[in-house]
């Protein structure tokens, strides 16, 4: 398939057919915008999709700002760089909309994807089912990113108990010591699975774990039918996915509103 066709079959079933993220989260299609909507402030609620035009762009972002303030949630646009019109982020910025860091839609088939990547002597892999394990996920994902993964953690508890097969949870162990996790996420009726986390703690990076988990993500999505792997890709992992297959389709660009937040 070429970029352009895989990118407009992503669009179609990632991004316009977006499923729920987590128990309790809703999925609504208001005119020409998909959102979610998380159960509580605890969730990620945001616009996956979005179909506008120079005269209809201000009154949908406005009309989706005014939705999520009266609920008292933050919520994210997911601006890609092929979104119309094209300065619908200036347009965000203005409506009060804080933008984080670029990140490239990354995409590669599942069967191109190299797997014979090893581990480095003295590392395993532990497939993540229980709450402890889930505590070994979070602890790398805090030492990495620095972040409170609270939400995180209620997020990855509550699936374990109500759609376990709904992803694929990993640790790597050197020892006792947890030093990389990484997530894939499965949902029916898609080409697509999806990689997430991926993280590796200082001292441990540049031995090819990163890069074990890829290949071992991708072992389980062909074990399921998917077709293609999908991630939004940082800088520092770009070239690693790079050399694993994956091609980059497009950037992403998170656009942040929070309650109280004025017109820029």
């Amino acid at each position: 398939m070429d970029p352009v066709e895989l990118l407009d079959t992503f669009d179609a079933q990632v991004r316009r057919s977006a499923q729920p993220d987590g128990p309790g989260a809703r999925i609504e299609a208001v005119g020409t915008v998909v959102r979610q909507v998380a159960r509580d402030a605890q969730g990620w609620s945001g616009i996956t999709w979005s179909q506008l035009d120079d005269d209809d762009a201000d009154a949908a972002v406005a009309g989706q700002v005014a939705y999520f303030r009266g609920l008292g949630q933050e919520f994210e646009w997911k601006l890609y760089d092929y979104d119309r019109p094209s300065d619908l982020a200036r347009r965000l910025v203005a409506a009060g909309f804080r933008a984080e860091d670029e990140e490239a839609l990354m995409v590669a088939a599942v069967a191109d994807i190299r797997a014979d990547v090893g581990l480095p002597d003295g590392v395993r892999l532990l497939p993540v089912t229980s709450e402890a394990g889930v505590a070994l996920l979070v602890e790398v994902h805090e030492r990495v990113f620095g972040t409170d993964s609270s939400q995180l953690r209620r997020l990855l508890l509550a699936q374990l108990r109500q759609e376990p097969e709904r992803a694929a949870l990993v640790v790597a162990m050197a020892g006792a010591e947890p030093v990389c996790s990484a997530r894939l996420e499965c949902l029916p009726g898609r080409d697509f699975a999806s990689l997430w986390g991926g993280g590796t703690v200082p001292g441990w990076r540049g031995r090819g774990i990163y890069r074990a988990l890829v290949a071992y993500r991708a072992r389980l999505a062909a074990a399921r039918g998917y077709r293609y792997l999908h991630v939004d890709a940082s800088a520092a992992s770009r070239p690693i996915l790079s050399r694993l297959g994956f091609v980059c389709l497009a950037r992403t660009t998170p656009y942040l509103w929070r309650p109280g937040a004025g017109r820029g």
